[in-house]
């Protein structure tokens, strides 16, 4: 049996995550998740590079866009602790939006809050401008199956 994930030890490099990543949403139109640019125990930052059809009226990048990456983030946070488990799945999903997100490059820096046998638990902001101008702040939870059957080896 695999030793327990450990928010304080990876098992995925930045690579492996991009890699699967891209292999598993390859039929979606565009980046939509984003990749991993950095990746450490208990932190990732994901960039989105920017898009057109993120863009609503007004000139602000749109929530869908903004809940997306933050999902994928915490996402890939989690894949980098535990491995390969593709149905590791959202369970909530908290936005708050603190301010317009102006076009550019979408970052998300996500910190692993609680990393428990069944439920990660991560806070990630999100931003165009800077990390001192955060667009928006979630909270996204994610549930662990037990299964074994469920792990790829990569």
């Amino acid at each position: 049996m695999a030793d327990p994930p450990r928010p304080d030890a990876l098992r995925l490099t930045a690579a492996e995550i991009n890699a699967f990543l891209a292999g598993t949403f390859s039929d979606s139109q565009g980046d939509t998740t984003g990749s991993v640019v950095e990746l450490e125990p208990g932190r990732a930052r994901l960039i989105r590079r920017a898009d057109a059809v993120s863009v609503r009226p007004g000139g602000a990048i749109w929530g869908p866009s903004l809940m997306s990456l933050a999902d994928v983030a915490v996402y890939a946070l989690v894949l980098a602790h535990i491995g390969i488990v593709p149905m590791a799945v959202t369970t909530s999903l908290t936005m708050h939006f603190l301010r317009p997100a102006k076009p550019g490059d979408l970052i998300a820096d996500a910190l692993l809050l609680r990393l428990g046998k069944r439920i990660a638990t991560a806070e990630v902001r999100l931003w165009t401008e800077g990390p001192d101008r955060i667009a928006a702040h979630a909270t996204v939870a994610y549930a662990i199956p037990q299964d074994g059957g469920s792990q790829i080896a990569i």
